[in-house]
């Protein structure tokens, strides 16, 4: 329950036992029965209690469906049969790997890479940042390594085991 239903309800009840110190001084039964009285001709002060809490808002749903759209639109360019990589062909996980030269962490990258396409049959597609400007700005990646997914991209180096749970079925 929010912080204002809460609220709003402990001003209600506190009205209630207000009015009911003002008169004459009570026992605690006697002001039990009055909030009891209070609560049971105005029903609507439990409301907040039993309203269902709103759905929550995702700030990024935007930005995910952009993404999503923007990896749907270069999906032939990043996942298509016969580019450069490496792993089965007809394997079904793919992911598409932006390197540099001379970049340590896209040859760990590449590294990490193989070892996990031979273990769970994963095709890998290599691309250059600089032969391949074009496709890498479309994706908005500007560093080395990046990794693209079908449903995302990752910016910078990531353990191989992080990769593993993104590509998990």
């Amino acid at each position: 329950m929010s912080n204002a239903r809460l609220a709003a309800v402990a001003v209600a009840l506190w009205l209630t036992a207000a009015q009911a110190i003002a008169e004459p001084p009570m026992t605690r039964a006697p002001l039990g029965e009055a909030i009891r009285e209070t609560l049971i001709a105005t029903p609507a002060l439990l409301a907040p209690l039993s309203a269902p809490e709103p759905a929550p808002i995702n700030l990024y749903a935007d930005d995910i469906a952009r993404d999503l759209d923007l990896l749907a639109r270069e999906a032939p360019h990043l996942f298509a049969p016969g580019l450069p990589g490496f792993g089965p062909e007809d394997a079904t996980r793919r992911l598409a790997l932006f390197t540099a030269p001379d970049c340590p962490d896209c040859a760990q990258a590449e590294a990490e890479l193989r070892a996990l396409a031979d273990r769970i049959g994963l095709r890998v597609n290599v691309f250059d940042l600089g032969r391949d400007a074009d496709l890498a700005a479309r994706l908005g990646l500007d560093m080395a390594p990046s990794y693209v997914l079908p449903d995302r991209l990752l910016r910078g180096a990531m353990p191989a085991f992080v990769l593993e749970r993104y590509l998990a079925p």
